[in-house]
C-alpha cells in the first residue's frame, strides 16, 4: 500500500506532507524536494542564525544543510519526523562549522579582545532584539540550541529531546542553565529591557 492510499483511507490519521514529499522525491519527482526547501527553509536559516550568531554565514551553511538533505534524502527511513531529521544535520552543519573556526583561531592573533568593555553607547540607540541575539550567540552550542528550539520555534521538551538525541530532563537542564546564563549576560541591560 503506497502512503497515498494510506492517507485516503485512514482519514483519523493523515500521514505526514513531509513523507508524501519524500515519497515523491523518490520516485523521480525533483520539484517534491523544492517543495520541501520552500517549507522548511526559514526555520533552519534561524537555527543556523541563532545557533551562530553569524549573519555572514547563514545562506551558505542553510545551502550546505539542503544539499546534505538533498544527497541523503534517498535513505531517509520514516523512523522519525523529517524535521527532527533536518534539524540533526542543521545542527552538525553548524557545530562543522564551529570546529572550522575554532581551529582557525589558533592561526589568527586575537587584536581586539576589549572592544566591547565599556561600548554602552546611548541607552536610547540600544537595539533589543540585536542586543538578545548577540547574548544568545555568546551561550555555549549545548545551551543555545535547545533554547532556541524551545523559546524561539516553539518545539516541546519531547520534540527537543528526539531532535537532539538526549533526554527529556536533559533537554530542561539544559534550557534552564541557557535562560540563567542569558540573565547574567544582560544584567547590564536589565533598565533597556524593561523600557
Amino acid at each position: 500500500m503506497d502512503l497515498e492510499t494510506q492517507n485516503t483511507n485512514n482519514d483519523e490519521n493523515p500521514v505526514d506532507e513531509d513523507f508524501l514529499l519524500i515519497e515523491n522525491f523518490k520516485n523521480g519527482q525533483e520539484n517534491a524536494f523544492s517543495d520541501l526547501v520552500l517549507k522548511h527553509k526559514e526555520k533552519v536559516r534561524n537555527l543556523v542564525y541563532l545557533t551562530l550568531g553569524d549573519v555572514d554565514y547563514v545562506d551558505d551553511i542553510s545551502q550546505d544543510v539542503f544539499i546534505s538533505v538533498y544527497h541523503k534524502l534517498k535513505e531517509f527511513r520514516f523512523e522519525s519526523k523529517f524535521t527532527t531529521w533536518l534539524y540533526r544535520i542543521t545542527v552538525n552543519k553548524c557545530r562543522d562549522y564551529l570546529r572550522k573556526k575554532r581551529v582557525r583561531s589558533i592561526f589568527v592573533s586575537i587584536k581586539h579582545v576589549d572592544y566591547e568593555k565599556g561600548t554602552r553607547g546611548n541607552a536610547d540607540n540600544i537595539d533589543v532584539p540585536n542586543l538578545v541575539r548577540k547574548a544568545i550567540a555568546k551561550l555555549p552550542e549545548k545551551l543555545k540550541v535547545p533554547l532556541v528550539l524551545r523559546d524561539i520555534d516553539g518545539f516541546s521538551y519531547q520534540e527537543i529531546a528526539e531532535k537532539l538525541e538526549c533526554e527529556v530532563g536533559t533537554v530542561k537542564s539544559r534550557i534552564f542553565r541557557a535562560r540563567e546564563s542569558l540573565k547574567i549576560i544582560l544584567e547590564p541591560y536589565q533598565k533597556e529591557l524593561k523600557g
